[in-house]
């Protein structure tokens, strides 16, 4: 114990129990136990020490003669190596716990943050939504997480590819919170490595899987019920009917959280899930405004108008790994706001492909709706020469119409 207690401000604060954390770290770390089970084993025995002494017999009245606690050694291996990924542990009746996470029913008993925690005293609203989200999606998306932020909020994503990048991306400035579905050290997708870096800075990365953990599917319904709990509201933008973010969307709904959704164009499989939440008693957002007016928070003043012009707002191209400059990156870079991407270095675009995958990207950022093409071209970071064949290759083979106002739209079958 004496390791512990020479590092113990690694795993809390100064004031944390060594020895408490140790315990609480190997019983939810034990076979079959899990958040629902810890808690119950909490409540019937009093604490983590007593649960651990208890559990060889329960297991063996249960049927397991050969149970045994996770080891100690286990549990130290994973604080060490939470040590050298620059994180901390807490655990559930830390002061430092996420006090809104601590009221669901199945909170996680160990949490592992990087960042600054902090950032949960502004109001914590979710936005979330589609992985291959459309342009009008990730603008809708940019456009709220901008106003939210301006407003004094947090907003709290899964760091998934789509809406949830763009919502980070949008929010570095005064703090953003993202929630990891595998070990602290194990960023997904790997081209977020950088805006991990930089979400750091002013916010915080969480999870409640172990350093070293990959993220697999079974993860992410868990990791989404994070995400809703440390939320006031859960906003969606584009989910498909069976997607993850109904998923969190329903724990929201089971944690008592306001459910809140972007309407979409009925013939986009993108807006399926959010209209049917609508349908369903969920609330219409248009823009951080109307977020805002459903929590009963006054906008301050001045609230800048641009906030609430959604699709008008500029969104700028993604933060990507370190590699080659092709695509300006200093500009790139300046973009986003200052001192939140301090120290990193040159952001590489992963815009290599033949005309397939170009035309390919394309598809995926437009849908029913029409979306204008120069909003198109600066959210797939590509000069307009490089795209304008692509598109009247789309168009010639009737996938894609031009519209009035230089706006282009998929063609419905």
């Amino acid at each position: 114990m004496a390791r512990l207690l020479q590092d113990r401000q690694v795993y809390g604060p100064p004031s944390a129990n060594p020895d408490k954390c140790l315990a609480n770290l190997r019983l939810i770390r034990s076979r079959r136990v899990g958040p629902a089970t810890f808690h119950r084993l909490l409540a019937e025995h009093g604490n983590a020490e007593a649960a651990l002494d208890a559990l060889p017999a329960l297991a063996r009245a249960a049927g397991l003669d050969d149970y045994e606690p996770c080891p100690i050694e286990a549990a130290l291996a994973e604080m060490d190596a939470g040590r050298r990924a620059g994180a901390r542990m807490i655990i559930w009746d830390d002061p430092d716990y996420p006090e809104r996470l601590r009221e669901i029913t199945d909170a996680p008993p160990v949490l592992w943050v990087r960042g600054k925690l902090s950032v949960l005293e502004n109001l914590p609203v979710a936005v979330i939504g589609a992985r291959n989200a459309s342009s009008l999606g990730l603008r809708m998306a940019r456009g709220l997480a901008i106003g939210l932020s301006e407003a004094g909020a947090a907003i709290i994503a899964g760091l998934a590819r789509g809406i949830d990048t763009t919502a980070h991306e949008a929010s570095l400035g005064s703090g953003t919170v993202a929630v990891m579905a595998g070990g602290i050290d194990q960023i997904y997708p790997s081209e977020n490595a950088a805006l991990a870096e930089a979400i750091c800075e002013t916010g915080f990365l969480v999870t409640e899987q172990p350093p070293g953990t990959e993220p697999v599917a079974r993860h992410f319904p868990a990791r989404n019920r994070i995400i809703s709990g440390l939320s006031r509201a859960v906003v969606v933008i584009e989910a498909a009917q069976r997607s993850g973010s109904l998923i969190t969307a329903k724990a929201a709904l089971d944690q008592g959280r306001e459910v809140m959704a972007v309407p979409g164009h009925p013939m986009d499989a993108r807006a399926s899930g959010c209209n049917a939440l609508i349908r369903d008693g969920a609330t219409l957002v248009r823009n951080a405004q109307d977020v805002l007016t459903a929590l009963s928070v006054d906008l301050p003043e001045p609230f800048p108008q641009k906030s609430l012009a959604l699709v008008e707002t500029p969104l700028p191209e993604p933060i990507r790994a370190t590699g080659p400059d092709s695509n300006n990156n200093a500009r790139r870079l300046a973009q986003f706001p200052q001192g939140t991407v301090a120290g990193l270095k040159a952001i590489t675009s992963s815009d290599r492909g033949g005309p397939a995958q170009l035309e390919a990207r394309i598809l995926a950022r437009l849908g029913p709706s029409p979306t204008d093409e120069n909003h198109v071209i600066r959210d797939l970071g590509l000069p307009a020469a490089a795209l304008a064949p692509a598109i009247l290759s789309l168009e010639l083979a009737g996938r894609v119409q031009r519209l009035a106002g230089g706006r282009i739209a998929l063609v419905q079958d």
